[in-house]
């Protein structure tokens, strides 16, 4: 693995990269799709639309203040996205979350483990906070899997809290997971 950067952070098999205007087609695609968006916020407009907000969106990437990243497999092929916002001195959430079909095994954890090492290594951040919909049950059970503890709900959503200190104490033994996963495929 090479040392992470802000533009480029490698896992085991996959990598996150920064978007650019040129993945304006995908996301629109993962995020107009019924089979990835039943739990985002609704997407209207085109691929036009979405390339101008990635245009923008620029600008806060330069600021620092949001990274909006591709998860590409090894080989180059895309297979989803994830958001770092809201970010601070200390603090972060991520979200805008999506895997999709091209994903292999074990994706969910990578990603997660790579955008917690993006966080907390690149950047310096010591919690994350992020809320789920009450109804992703699988994203919820992945969260309360990986460590996050709850710390609110509403109607809609339950929150959570986790941090650098949990993900020090646990990223080996997801990085020896991620290996294993790799030696069996």
């Amino acid at each position: 693995m090479m040392y992470p950067t802000l533009s480029r952070i490698d896992g085991v098999r996959l990598s996150l990269r920064l978007v650019t205007p040129d993945d304006a087609a995908y996301i629109h695609g993962l995020r107009t799709d019924p089979a990835y968006n039943s739990h985002l916020s609704a997407v209207t407009g085109t691929i036009k639309d979405q390339r101008a907000w990635i245009e923008a969106y620029k600008a806060r990437e330069v600021a620092g203040v949001e990274y909006y990243f591709v998860i590409e497999r090894k080989v180059g092929v895309r297979c989803g996205v994830v958001r770092l916002y809201d970010i601070t001195d200390d603090r972060f959430t991520w979200g805008s979350w999506i895997l999709d079909h091209n994903k292999p095994r074990k994706a969910a954890l990578e990603s997660a483990w790579l955008i917690y090492r993006m966080a907390f290594e690149v950047l310096g951040q010591l919690k994350a906070y992020f809320e789920v919909s009450s109804g992703n049950l699988n994203t919820l059970a992945f969260h309360r899997r990986f460590g996050a503890t709850e710390t609110h709900r509403t109607e809609h959503d339950i929150f959570f809290v986790y941090s650098r200190a949990q993900f020090d104490s646990d990223k080996g033994a997801y990085l020896s997971i991620l290996e294993q996963e790799n030696r069996n495929a």
